[in-house]
């Protein structure tokens, strides 16, 4: 199971993490940290995989930031490469050549698509069209209620109701 996901840039800003286990704050904090100089000390030539007290970790580095995720021992570690380049590749669709500023501003949508990925540390949906189209079908829920909210707002500063 994965126990969690970082999105971690190369000055070691955390772009994203989702958790799949109950950790208290300052344990998660101390995770990030030291998971985060790890990585980021490792040459690109090293291995993608190393040890971190009871877990294995994995990271892979796309242009400018690094998906590190936490793996129980019993794992695949191959598998859990497959499963951040999956979410990498559903990124790239949505977003069309996605970048670290794409993530830092719409970071709900990266958190959305990485919810129909993953659920509870598992890969839930490994389909990339059936992932975009459930992303796209909450995109136009979220923009209906939008211009509702929007149209009943200006009907009650022009004093009409409905």
């Amino acid at each position: 199971m994965i126990t969690y996901i970082l999105l971690v840039s190369r000055q070691g800003k955390v772009r994203l993490a989702k958790w799949f286990t109950t950790l208290p704050p300052k344990a998660k904090a101390k995770i990030v940290k030291e998971v985060t100089q790890q990585v980021l000390g490792r040459r690109s030539k090293m291995c993608n995989f190393l040890e971190y007290r009871d877990t294995k970790v994995v990271y892979r580095r796309y242009a400018s930031l690094f998906f590190v995720c936490g793996l129980d021992d019993g794992d695949n570690e191959l598998l859990c490469l497959e499963i951040v380049h999956r979410y990498v590749e559903v990124l790239d669709r949505y977003f069309g050549n996605v970048c670290e500023l794409d993530l830092i501003f719409n970071f709900q949508k990266a958190f959305s698509i990485l919810d129909e990925l993953i659920i509870a540390g598992e890969l839930q949906e490994s389909s990339k069209k059936t992932v975009l189209r459930v992303v796209a079908q909450s995109d136009s829920i979220e923009e209906t209620e939008n211009s509702e909210d929007t149209l009943a707002r200006l009907g009650s500063r022009s004093g009409f109701t409905s």
